[in-house]
Order: structure tokens, then sequence, then C-alpha cells
């Protein structure tokens, strides 16, 4: 029995700059790629923002920031990157890729990580700007890397406020986001 090919009237190769590339323009799609290392996170975010019609991503990128993406909190890979994938996608590094399968071999490993992408989620702008600032300078305290942000008094009464961002889970993050917002 010969299996059906009717897969191959639904793919659609395009050969572009992803950068300049409308990724909503094909309606609900999945994405598959090889990401150039050195322009990962800029396509992640492409992919993050087109998320209301790509439901999943299977991208092969350099294994550290694949690391990176999938971090827990409290690792020492934890950090924006690790809060930016999080919050849109469900990230697991399927398997690892040794330069050796490359021709010419790179310097580094890879991955493949698949994304699944989280629908219906509300704006994560303002949470992720927070993110950013308080991942600005990893060694430093929530205070130190806020203190431009909120008044030093706001900042004292937070009971975290002497801990690094790496050593708050996400959930964590966002309930002092909210706190610090409302205040």
């Amino acid at each position: 029995m010969v299996a059906s090919l009717s897969w191959r009237a639904k793919l659609e190769v395009v050969h572009a700059d992803v950068l300049q590339t409308d990724l909503t323009q094909w309606g609900p799609a999945v994405v598959a790629g090889n990401l150039p290392y050195y322009i990962t996170s800029p396509i992640l975010e492409k992919i993050f923002n087109a998320r209301a019609v790509i439901s999943h991503a299977v991208v092969l990128i350099q294994k550290e920031v694949a690391v990176r993406l999938t971090a827990p909190h409290g690792s020492r890979d934890y950090g924006y990157l690790s809060i930016l994938c999080q919050t849109y996608a469900e990230a697991k590094i399927l398997f690892n890729i040794s330069p050796g399968s490359f021709s010419p071999p790179p310097k580094v490993d890879s991955a493949v990580v698949g994304l699944q992408l989280k629908q219906d989620l509300p704006d994560q702008t303002a949470f992720l700007t927070f993110a950013s600032r308080v991942f600005r300078q990893k060694r430093k305290t929530l205070r130190n890397n806020l203190l431009q942000y909120y008044p030093k008094n706001v900042l004292e009464a937070m009971p975290e406020a002497g801990l690094r961002a790496e050593q708050l889970t996400i959930p964590q993050l966002r309930d002092l986001f909210e706190r610090l917002a409302n205040s």
C-alpha cells in the first residue's frame, strides 16, 4: 500500500528574508526552519508575534540558545529569552545535533526545538518590557535593576526586592510586575 502524499499539496516553501516577511499572510501555519544563529532571537520574536496563525514551530538553533529558551528559573541560563519564549510557547528540546552533522561543521552544537505556541494571550508587551528591565544586569538585585523605573520606597516594600530576577518563576515575576504597576 502506498502512503498518501496529500501533505505535498499543503506545503509551500518560501525563499525570502524572514525578517522582512509577513508570517501571518498564509493563514494557519506550522513553521519549520534552520535559523541563522546570529538572528535567532529576532526570528523567534517574529514567530511569537504571529502566534494568532502559527500554532507550532520546529526550529534548528544553536544548542546554547535552545538551553536558554527552555531554562527553568534558578538556573544559570534563565534570563529574558527564557521569559520571552515561555510566555508565548511551550518549548522543548527535541534532540541535539553535533557539528559533524554539517558540512562544513560549525564551531557550536545545535539543537532542534519544538514550540507549541500559546493562543489567545492578552497583550504581553508591558510585562516583557518589565522582564527585560529586571534581567538587564543579571547579577544585580531586582531593587537595583528597577530603581530608575519605580520609587525606592515602593521597591523597598516588596519582599523580593533583594533577590535577583533569575530566582523568580514567571508567575512570581508577573505578580511583582502587577503589584508594581498598581502601586
